[in-house]
């Protein structure tokens, strides 16, 4: 009887082209000739298909390091608690730091710097948001506002499955899904006022979605029986 070794299937198609597509955007030269991913010090903000912003954050380990245990397999509290879902996140936008990079991670100087610029960032997003809210659930230190360095922004789903993600019932679904096991985790457990202004924010993205969703369909219904009785 003949044997063969059987050999193990990898990631699904979608995922390993989206992984792809985070590693293309944190490769992207930087002004100095550098990859804007191996940035030491950085803020970085996550955006929806809706181009919402959903997530800030803040790292002096590396961009590239941060942002991959978001968006893959290396789970992160943020993930792990059913705070942010990577499967809503569209775009990234980054501020590399540039000038800290020299700087050990425990400077307390720099690390004061990387504050302010989160803050700023922070700040700067929430004002653009149709909810004046991200989904972060701790706190993001008020500071003085400075001056941001340049940022870059790029999509990291590929044209070939950016419809099928982006369709609002698939979307819908995610967001509801998500929603619950959010809430049991709040039902189970002694949480913080940030995990419940979370699911808040979650639950208003929802309705918002699903409103535009019957919107749509209530503006094509009288089309369509229009066309039935004619």
């Amino acid at each position: 009887m003949s044997s063969h070794k059987k050999t193990p299937l990898g990631v699904p198609q979608d995922v390993a082209a989206i992984r792809s597509g985070i590693r293309a955007f944190l490769n992207t030269p930087a002004g100095n000739g550098k990859k804007i991913g191996n940035a030491k010090w950085g803020v970085y903000a996550f955006y929806d298909y809706d181009a919402e912003p959903i997530y800030v954050g803040q790292t002096n380990e590396m961009l590239r390091s941060r942002i991959s245990r978001h968006l893959t397999n290396q789970r992160t509290d943020a993930v792990a608690m059913n705070v942010l879902d990577p499967f809503e996140v569209a775009e990234i936008e980054v501020w590399p730091m540039w000038e800290l990079q020299s700087k050990k991670s425990g400077d307390a100087q720099a690390k004061a710097i990387l504050n302010s610029a989160e803050y700023t960032v922070f700040h700067q997003v929430v004002n653009k948001s149709a909810f004046r809210a991200v989904l972060n659930e701790g706190d993001i230190a008020k500071t003085k506002p400075v001056k941001l360095p340049p940022s870059i922004r790029g999509r990291i789903i590929p044209d070939e499955i950016y419809a099928q993600r982006r369709h609002p019932d698939v979307r819908i679904a995610r967001r509801a899904t998500t929603i619950a096991a959010l809430a049991r985790v709040i039902s189970e457990r002694e949480v913080s006022k940030g995990l419940r202004r979370t699911l808040k924010t979650q639950a208003q993205r929802l309705e918002r979605l699903a409103t535009q969703r019957y919107d749509e369909v209530i503006g094509i219904i009288p089309i369509t029986e229009a066309d039935d009785e004619g």
